[in-house]
């Protein structure tokens, strides 16, 4: 398993992938452990994830430049990664036990009936390397702090970073067993998954991996979480702020050169608007600064692996071909590394790769629509369902075109995110299940109903309320 540095194509290090003894001994583990962190009081809990908070911010520097080397990432983006990991972190350490506690219901005379949240056990996570820190942070803040345990199946690519974040939750105070790395190829999931030990599984992936996932799953009978694809509309509607729109617009579609889920993808533009929106856009777009991911001043770096901006040009050519209009880029720049560049799209045809795919790199695809109506219709004109953003000066029309769209969340007048306060996840294509808040904790916890009858009174007798 080699870490390779899509920048400049170095090996970085080679990992020795885990053999059946060394995942014995981590299912192993991950199962005794939980048996004895089950116990460990809420409190505890989140005392220790304030202190994974603590060490985030005083690694901050070598973390970021881990994942800037593994997956190309700009260097100020990877650490504002890490410090939004520090975030989640304190977020769950302050909220953890306020979302766990006991629910209490309406009950009969003679009772008290409530819900309890317990953990379930090890919980198997399949990682991508386009988020390499906070993906993962994103499920074990919440999951481990509810008591369960983690086994972290992680992107190939991003070796050293899985390693890290498991050594940060040990030298933090967790067991040892309670988040660990698993070293392996993807054919080895289904293995584990189908293991008595583990519980459960979330996946933030591709389609096919979040149905191979999801099928396994479903015949052990154990619980999932998909956060999968995304091909986001971002409507710009006739009444809106077109610079502060056309400029968020560009950042939105190149952040993490493109490589994000959430990023906005399809450009859905009020015809009145669209000649000044495609001008700014393009604009915004060519002032971005393509290069060195170790420069502070860069903005786009490469992606993350040759084979994936292969792929990426492959969909911009066959877009192309099939009648799309390059504004600008749409080559891999004539230099060492996996780079390419900010690439926008016009008279995009119905069905090319750019309008029906998920593209997973810096390539905009701009649409114009005569009304709100088409605007609506365009954006709900694909297979997923992640998020969505709408810009207008009406709020509550904003308010109105967000109900309209298919998506597991929708932004007026700001870029889709993720946020530790708010629930994340999608619809239709883009998965199921919610991550982060109170959503999040619960998803793999044992809603337990317990009903208590006090035996030595009378009908008509209340049972006192904690």
């Amino acid at each position: 398993m080699k870490s390779i540095n899509p920048a400049t194509g170095e090996t970085l290090e080679t990992y020795v992938e885990h053999d059946d003894e060394e995942l014995e001994h981590r299912l192993s583990r991950a199962d005794s452990t939980f048996d004895e962190f089950s116990t460990w009081s809420i409190g505890d809990r989140e005392t220790t994830l304030a202190d994974v908070a603590e060490l985030l911010r005083n690694r901050v520097d070598s973390y970021a430049e881990l994942i800037t080397e593994e997956m190309g990432k700009p260097i100020a983006q990877s650490t504002a990664e890490i410090e939004k990991c520090a975030w989640v972190c304190d977020h769950y350490a302050e909220h953890a036990g306020r979302y766990l506690q006991d629910q209490h219901h309406p009950s009969p005379p003679g009772s008290r009936v409530r819900t309890i949240y317990q953990p379930i056990g090890p919980v198997l996570a399949i990682m991508p390397w386009n988020f390499p820190f906070w993906q993962v942070f994103r499920f074990a803040a919440p999951y481990i702090t509810a008591g369960n345990v983690g086994l972290l199946k992680h992107a190939s690519n991003v070796p050293g970073c899985a390693l890290a974040i498991e050594e940060v939750f040990r030298d933090a105070g967790f067991p040892e067993g309670g988040l660990q790395t698993l070293l392996i190829p993807s054919e080895r999931v289904e293995d584990i998954l189908s293991d008595a030990r583990v519980k459960a599984a979330t996946l933030t992936g591709s389609g096919p991996a979040g149905r191979s996932v999801a099928g396994t799953a479903g015949e052990h009978l154990k619980k999932t979480v998909l956060e999968l694809g995304g091909s986001d509309p971002f409507v710009v509607l006739d009444d809106a702020n077109i610079e502060v729109a056309a400029s968020t617009g560009a950042w939105s579609r190149n952040l993490n050169a493109g490589q994000s889920c959430i990023a906005a993808k399809r450009f859905i533009v009020h015809e009145n608007v669209y000649e000044e929106f495609t001008d700014r856009f393009v604009a915004a777009i060519e002032s971005l600064t393509v290069g060195d991911p170790t420069d502070g001043e860069t903005d786009v770096g490469p992606q993350a692996r040759d084979d994936l901006m292969d792929g990426l040009h492959e969909q911009v050519t066959a877009s192309v071909e099939a009648g799309a209009t390059v504004m600008t880029g749409g080559e891999p720049l004539d230099r060492e590394g996996a780079f390419y560049p900010p690439t926008v799209l016009t008279d995009v045809p119905e069905g090319c790769p750019a309008d029906a795919e998920e593209v997973f790199g810096p390539v905009a695809a701009v649409y114009r629509v005569p009304d709100e109506q088409a605007a609506v219709e365009k954006a709900n004109d694909t297979e997923f369902g992640l998020g969505a953003s709408i810009w207008t000066d009406d709020i509550e029309r904003g308010e109105r075109v967000a109900r309209r769209i298919d998506a597991g969340c929708t932004f007026v007048n700001e870029l889709v995110k993720s946020d530790p306060r708010v629930p994340f996840g999608g619809v239709k294509e883009s998965g199921y299940g919610r991550e982060l808040s109170e959503a999040g904790i619960k998803e793999f916890v044992n809603h337990k109903t317990v009903w208590t009858q006090r035996s030595d009174l009378d009908d008509g007798d209340e049972v006192p309320v904690e």
